[in-house]
C-alpha cells in the first residue's frame, strides 16, 4: 500500500500546505530565467525561489560599479543572505546552484550552515583549477555564437530563446560591463578549501564535456565533502540543467527528498518521490 500511496501523492499532490523551499542560483553565463527547463518540474515538489542576485544590467551591480567597489563572491553571498532572510524566512533551505552560483552556494553553506538543508552543485566553478572562460571572448567581441558554444556541448539542442537572449545581451554595453566586472571580482576566488566545512549532504554534478570547469577537478573536489555525492554526465557541457534537464530534474528531486541521499537512485525511488511539506 505505501508504494501506491507514493504514486497517488506524486500524481495528485495536495494543493494546500507549505512546501520545502528550494533556492536556485544561476551562474555567470546565465540569468534566473535559465531555470526554465527545471522550475516547473521542481515546483511540483518544492516552493521554488530564483533570486536575481546576478543581473548584469541591473541597478545593484551598476551602483556598486559606479562606487568603484568590486563585485566579489562575499558580496554576492551577502546579497543571497539578505534575500532569504527577508523574503523567504523558512530555513533551512535546499539550494541548487550552477557555475559561479556554485561558488556563492558553497561560501553561503559554509558561513551559514544552519540555513542549508541540502545542496546541489551543477558544474561549480572555484574548485581549484584554472578556469577557462571562452565565454568572455564572445562577450568582448559581441559574438553570441561563441558564447553559446562555450556553454553547450551540442548547440543544435539549444533553445531559440536562449540564442535570442545572447544575441541581444552581447550588444548591450551595460550588460557587458556587468559581466566583465563580475568576472574580474570573482574568477580568482577558489572555494575548494571550503568544501570540508559544508555540513549539508551535497551532490556535485559535472558535464564530462564541460569546457569551462575541468570535470576531473570537480570529481576530486567532491571527495573533500563530508557527505558528498558525485554524478558525471556524458555528452554534456557546462549547463546540464538545460542540456540534460530530464535527468537533472529527476536526480535532483530524489536527492533532495530521499531519507538517504544518493547520486544514483533506483528507478523506483525516482517514480515514488513525493511532494515535500514543511511540518513546523
Amino acid at each position: 500500500m505505501p508504494a501506491w500511496n507514493g504514486i497517488f501523492d506524486r500524481l495528485r499532490p495536495k494543493s494546500y500546505g507549505r512546501r520545502q523551499p528550494l533556492i536556485l542560483i544561476n551562474g555567470l553565463a546565465e540569468q534566473a530565467e535559465s531555470w526554465f527547463k527545471n522550475r516547473r518540474f521542481w515546483s511540483r515538489y518544492f516552493e521554488v525561489y530564483t533570486p536575481n542576485i546576478l543581473v548584469y544590467d541591473g541597478e545593484i551591480l551598476h551602483k556598486r560599479i559606479a562606487e568603484k567597489k568590486p563585485i566579489t563572491v562575499d558580496f554576492l553571498v551577502e546579497q543571497l543572505h539578505i534575500y532569504v532572510t527577508n523574503f523567504v524566512q523558512t530555513p533551512p533551505y535546499h539550494i541548487v546552484a550552477s557555475s559561479l552560483g556554485g561558488k556563492i552556494a558553497i561560501e553561503f553553506a559554509a558561513k551559514y550552515p544552519e540555513l542549508v538543508n541540502r545542496l546541489v552543485l551543477l558544474c561549480p566553478s572555484g574548485m581549484g583549477d584554472k578556469e577557462q572562460l571562452p565565454i568572455m571572448e564572445g562577450v568582448r567581441s559581441s559574438d553570441w555564437n561563441s558564447v553559446v558554444r562555450s556553454v553547450f556541448y551540442r548547440t543544435r539542442y539549444v533553445d531559440r530563446e536562449i540564442v535570442r537572449y545572447y544575441k541581444n545581451a552581447v550588444t548591450n554595453r551595460r550588460w557587458k560591463t556587468g559581466v566583465l566586472r563580475t568576472v574580474k571580482g570573482t574568477t580568482e576566488t577558489s572555494v575548494r578549501a571550503r568544501m570540508k566545512d559544508i555540513q549539508a549532504p551535497t551532490l556535485l554534478v559535472t558535464g564530462m564535456k564541460d569546457r569551462v570547469c575541468d570535470p576531473k577537478t570537480a570529481e576530486e573536489a567532491a571527495k573533500d565533502l563530508k557527505d558528498g555525492h558525485f554524478l558525471a554526465i556524458p555528452k554534456c557541457g557546462h549547463a546540464p540543467q538545460i542540456e540534460k534537464f530530464r535527468l537533472i530534474n529527476r536526480r535532483v528531486t530524489v536527492f533532495l527528498t530521499s531519507d538517504i541521499p544518493t547520486a544514483h537512485p533506483r528507478w523506483s525511488e525516482q517514480l515514488l518521490v513525493k511532494p515535500t511539506r514543511v511540518t513546523k
